[in-house]
């Protein structure tokens, strides 16, 4: 092969989870010319990714003019689109833009019978109550083409980029990055459980530094934290981009956050984890540890640990059920992430710190550079 198109319509957590896809077909084809296409605003941590020669970048929402200009960019440039993506029109796009094509699709779904046509190998998603992660299943789209040697699946985190001065300054060894806002409310443990989790890590004598996206939202939960520890030992980070960002995870002792894209990217740096998770299935959802095979968590458990990353879950009989909340859909409340106490949180970050400290790990190691993690 000698071009290569992903196809990830999705949020910025599923992008980055396709890097190990594009580290595999890069393994297998090192000449070949790989592209990502996703939607406007999703593709930033890909910036720089050495894997990569272009992202091309489209509306959620182009129109018929905007779609046929696509089409005709787009046609037959490639030699293989890999579809990471079930939707109907990711599928649509892999077809305009390529001879070949593999993709994910629904386990069941009224529309499969025409995207099997279009593919040469498909990949059966069991959605959200499987138990194969989506590393694992993005990376079984290359299956048709073998490699002669195998290596695990991957992250590839952004490379660093240096902190602002004034941020910088202000860090003090052994920080803990805390990331407290979720794009929807059935994935965001409450804020009010952040609170306590802040003034409790800070009375143990760990600074905690907030992160948040640039929208409304996020600054508002970021707000919502002001005072819960005195200021030398709560810092707001700011508005960062992804490099910045990556920098900061590397130089912190550990992260803490929910189910949301800056947890997947915190693991891809290779800092301690500690997610915190509700409805989400961990099996196809949990952070993906960086330099650990096999990767297995279970459906199910109080607190499972697989490499550096740690997952919480609620003890509800409930979890995980995997939709969106209790009454399936992005705004409703999800009862199960309440139930994850503040106190639980913080005792389970102390203890992933302190074995970190026994185990010689240094308490705020330096940010690096670019890391195939």
């Amino acid at each position: 092969m000698d071009t290569v198109l992903v196809v990830v319509t999705r949020q910025i957590g599923d992008v980055l989870l396709t890097t190990p896809l594009i580290r595999e077909v890069k393994r297998r084809w090192p000449q070949a010319r790989v592209d990502v296409l996703g939607f406007a605003g999703t593709l930033g941590m890909l910036r720089g990714n050495p894997d990569l020669r272009e992202l091309i970048e489209v509306p959620a929402r182009p129109g018929p003019l905007g779609t046929l200009a696509l089409a005709r960019r787009l046609w037959r440039r490639y030699d293989l689109a890999l579809v990471a993506d079930p939707g109907d029109r990711a599928h649509l796009i892999g077809w305009v833009a390529a001879r070949e094509r593999a993709g994910v699709l629904p386990q069941r779904s009224g529309s499969n019978w025409w995207k099997e046509r279009l593919l040469r190998h498909a990949v059966h998603s069991p959605g959200d109550l499987g138990d194969v992660h989506v590393v694992d299943e993005k990376v079984a789209l290359l299956s048709p083409w073998p490699a002669a040697e195998t290596a695990p699946p991957q992250l590839v985190g952004p490379a660093s980029a240096p902190l602002p001065d004034a941020l910088q300054g202000q860090l003090r060894a052994g920080y803990v990055v805390v990331h407290a806002p979720s794009m929807w409310p059935y994935k965001q443990w409450p804020l009010e459980h952040f609170r306590e989790l802040t003034g409790l890590l800070a009375l143990a004598g760990r600074q905690v530094v907030l992160t948040g996206g640039p929208g409304a939202a996020d600054r508002a939960a970021v707000a919502a934290l002001a005072g819960a520890a005195p200021p030398a030992m709560l810092v707001d980070a700011g508005v960062l981009d992804f490099n910045q960002v990556a920098g900061l995870l590397r130089g912190a002792a550990l992260y803490i956050g929910p189910d949301t894209s800056v947890s997947h990217l915190a693991a891809a740096c290779g800092v301690p984890v500690l997610a915190i998770f509700g409805p989400t299935n961990p099996q196809r959802w949990a952070p993906w540890p960086a330099g650990v095979q096999p990767v297995r968590f279970q459906r199910r458990g109080l607190a499972q640990t697989v490499g550096q990353v740690t997952l919480l879950q609620s003890e509800l009989h409930c979890v995980p059920c995997g939709k969106a909340g209790c009454e399936d859909h992005r705004m409703s409340r999800a009862d199960c992430l309440p139930a994850i106490r503040p106190e639980r949180v913080a005792a389970k970050a102390l203890e992933i710190l302190a074995r970190e400290r026994s185990a010689g790990v240094p308490a705020s190691p330096q940010p690096t550079g670019p890391r195939g993690l």
